[in-house]
This record gives structure tokens, sequence and C-alpha cells, in this order.
């Protein structure tokens, strides 16, 4: 089974039994609500149920199609879709968005590169990714992480991709007890619906309740301690010689008008 299936087969089952959390309910909101008052061109990639920016007015991509259908009732416009094949033109959005993604996908430079395609110039990215390679776990396997990033691999392809650091925080959901890591991994498992009932019902509201206030500072944080980075980046203009990354978008618009 190739990752995107394995992807699509967990997340599936996840969703259809699941219901839409709000966006309000994350401790993402304060930020994103205030960047989607400015944004009127608003991308999601891989939300499921649980998006993070306003719902109605913002475009939605996943994987997982029964994620779809209450997107779309609640005012997103929301296709079936890769990160790595984003079905948008170049220099589209104003705000992109993907959380707890990049880390499925085999080739990261390839989903960078298409974040940076369909964001405008001075756009803002915001993304998550576990990290620590050394802290690779059987959860990680279970959920279709494909990688843990070092901090300076992370750093290096933003780097390449023209992506600028703004600021950073400390994220996640993931249990930190090592036994409750293992539990997991043994319900969805074994007991895969049974686990997805005590996901819903225990888990997510007790996970929704104990959520932490985002603690930001600039540029990336002092990640020793951190399992999960959370990266507002700002996506620079014009990338220097050294890098591979796409033309500016006025650059490309320019090459559009004089061909």
């Amino acid at each position: 089974m190739t990752t995107l299936a394995a992807n699509r087969h967990f997340y599936d089952a996840l969703w259809s039994a699941s219901d839409m959390v709000p966006p309000q309910r994350f401790n993402t909101w304060p930020l994103l609500s205030r960047l989607a008052a400015s944004a009127p061109a608003r991308l999601e990639i891989g939300p499921g149920l649980h998006p993070r920016l306003p719902v109605e007015g913002t475009y939605f991509v996943d994987v997982s199609r029964p994620a779809l259908f209450p997107l779309e009732a609640r005012g997103g416009l929301a296709t079936l879709g890769e990160i790595t094949t984003l079905p948008f033109a170049d220099c589209t959005f104003d705000l992109v968005c993907a959380f707890d993604i990049i880390e499925h996908v085999e080739d990261d430079r390839r989903v960078f590169h298409e974040l940076g395609r369909v964001a405008r110039d001075e756009a803002t990215l915001i993304f998550s990714v576990p990290l620590h390679s050394a802290r690779w776990s059987a959860f990680d396997a279970l959920v279709g992480h494909v990688r843990r990033y070092d901090p300076d691999d992370l750093l290096a392809i933003l780097e390449d991709h023209s992506l600028v650091p703004d600021q950073s925080a400390g994220f996640g959901m993931q249990p930190r007890s090592r036994w409750l890591l293992d539990f997991a991994v043994w319900g969805l498992t074994r007991r895969r619906v049974q686990a997805m009932r005590w996901y819903n019902g225990l888990f997510l509201p007790l996970g929704l309740l104990l959520q932490r206030r985002l603690e930001w500072a600039p540029g990336l944080i002092d990640v020793a301690k951190v399992d999960e980075v959370l990266l507002v980046c700002r996506r620079g203009g014009l990338p220097s010689v050294r890098r591979r990354a796409e033309p500016a978008c006025s650059l490309r618009n320019v090459g559009r008008e004089n061909s």
C-alpha cells in the first residue's frame, strides 16, 4: 500500500466516525482569525474535520472524501486533492495553512514547491511538523508519518524555498505519556471502532479542554524540548541565486505579459 493510500485509509475511517470541530475551539484561532480577516484568498490543506481557518469562504483540499461535504455544508470550498499537486493557479492565495500534513508526504520538497507556487508574494504560510528523528515511535508509523524533522534540515528546506520564518511556537495535541501513545497504537490496531469512539468521545474533548495558549517567539524557537513546532512564514518575493525555488509572482506575471 502506498503512503497516500495508507493515509487515505486511516483518515477516511477517522472522519467517517467524527463530527466537525469548529476552528474557534483550537488554540490557533486568535492568530488565524486575525490573519484571515485581511486575507480574502485563503487555503487550508488537509484539515479533515478539524479546520483551523474560518470555514466560510476558505478553500480546502483534502485526500479524504468524508471530510469534504461537512466543510462544504458550512460554506467552505472543498476539493479532493493532494498537497503535491494543488489544483490552483500560481500566486492565488494570501494565506496558506497546512497543519500536521507535510510529515505524511514522501516528497516534501515537492510539497514546499507547491506551497510557494500557490502563494502570492509576501503571503503568509503556516504549517506544523513533528521534530527530532530520534523520537520516532510506533504512533508516528500508525498515523502515517514519513518523517520527523531535525531543526537544521527544516531551516535549510525553508531557505531553499524562499520561506522566511517570522515566528513559531510549540504545538500539538499528541499525548506526552508513552503509556498513552502505546495504548493508542494498540487500540487503533486491534480495536479500531472502539478506539475511534474513545477518541471522539473522550480524548479529543479532553485535549481541546487542556490546550495551552500558544507562546510565540520570533523566528524558530528553542526546539530542544519541543515535540512539534508551528511555524508562521512569509513567502519572500525574490529568491537568492543559490535557491532553486520558483521565481517571484511578479516575475512570473511579467513573463506572461511578455509572451
